[in-house]
């Protein structure tokens, strides 16, 4: 299956790169891969193609179970639909949507991270006196007797 690189849904741009960002900062903290979470994005847009909803009846199991942890993690979410047959039973329709609100929001949090990350750890040198640097020359040590 080959989906979409983007999807345009609820106003917003999903891309492999942003859905990978928010599986990897919503199911584990401390590091999912960036592979394994790149591979369940792509699986997961497969399905939606150009769509910001599918129906559940074309997920097989193995898929619903990613499904069902993408709704735990709160990327994905569910709606249903109701429907009267013409015999006059009642019919249900269960679909899957992006929850494009918590995925930009998890997609901010990274790149918010990353951007704080590079200049804390720059700006501790860039605070101290560049005299520090340099020795006077009253300051080099003397030899100690005994170690050469």
């Amino acid at each position: 299956m080959n989906g979409p690189e983007n999807l345009q849904c609820s106003g917003h741009l999903l891309s492999v790169e942003g859905l990978t960002r928010a599986i990897k900062n919503s199911i584990d903290r401390k590091g999912m891969e960036e592979t394994a979470a790149r591979d369940m994005a792509k699986h997961i847009m497969n399905f939606f193609g150009y769509s910001d909803r599918i129906i559940d009846n074309v997920l097989e199991p193995e898929d619903r179970d990613a499904f069902y942890m993408l709704e735990d993690a709160g990327l994905l979410t569910t709606e249903r639909e109701e429907t009267t047959l013409y015999d006059g039973r009642e019919w249900r329709i269960h679909y899957w949507l992006f929850r494009m609100d918590r995925i930009a929001t998890l997609v901010e949090a990274e790149k918010e991270k990353d951007q704080s990350a590079l200049p804390v750890e720059a700006s501790v040198y860039q605070e101290i006196p560049e005299d520090v640097w340099t020795r006077a020359p009253d300051e080099v040590p003397e030899e100690v007797p005994g170690k050469n």
